[in-house]
């Protein structure tokens, strides 16, 4: 029924996670009536992004494809011995908008998942722990997501690393209530991750 230029955009962006085929249908209609200026724009940057980001050999952030490692890492300014540990490169950087961070990061890669058939062996533990021994890691921080799969990786990530490395600080961040919540619309994880980490008033 659709011009196959339009059914085309409209099957190509419905390939995206959370876009329903609604949702790419206006996605498509509204690029179509728009400037043509925007579609190249959007091209351009499409076509460019595999070429121009790359993985941070040592922390596995993303990079421009001319950089060797990353500058949050090559900072000297950056506390090496400390290493937050997050799923994905995007986490990173919502850690680095709150400017209270000073040290370096690890990006696992994901998290444990056998539903996705994602393993422990899949993910860049073998790299955290040849990490720790070459900059002397004092502290490592868990910031792993609050869902089941998070949970999961970060229990076993705390067991490997107490055994491989018994004197490094394992730490994580704090869990719990977000400000404005009302109880009634908080999750188990959220609650139960209040009461485990309650404090003295």
């Amino acid at each position: 029924m659709l011009p196959q230029a339009l059914q085309n955009t409209i099957d190509a962006l419905g390939n995206l996670p959370g876009v329903g085929a609604r949702t790419a249908e206006r996605y498509a209609y509204y690029l179509f009536k728009s400037n043509s200026r925007l579609s190249m724009e959007i091209a351009d940057a499409l076509t460019a992004l595999h070429a121009g980001v790359k993985s941070c050999p040592i922390t596995f952030a993303l990079i421009n494809e001319d950089e060797s490692i990353s500058n949050l890492y090559d900072d000297s300014a950056r506390d090496k011995r400390t290493v937050l540990v997050v799923e994905e490169p995007l986490d990173i950087y919502a850690i680095e908008q709150t400017k209270q961070f000073h040290g370096t990061y690890h990006v696992l890669g994901g998290a444990i998942s056998p539903i996705d058939g994602i393993t422990l062996d899949q993910l860049h533990v073998k790299e955290l722990l040849r990490r720790i021994q070459t900059d002397n890691v004092s502290e490592v921080i868990i910031a792993t997501n609050p869902s089941v799969e998070g949970e999961s990786t970060a229990l076993m990530l705390q067991k490997i690393l107490h055994e491989a490395h018994p004197n490094v600080t394992i730490t994580r961040l704090a869990r719990g209530l977000p400000l404005g919540i009302d109880l009634s619309y908080a999750d188990q994880i959220t609650l139960s991750a209040a009461l485990e980490n309650r404090t003295n008033l």
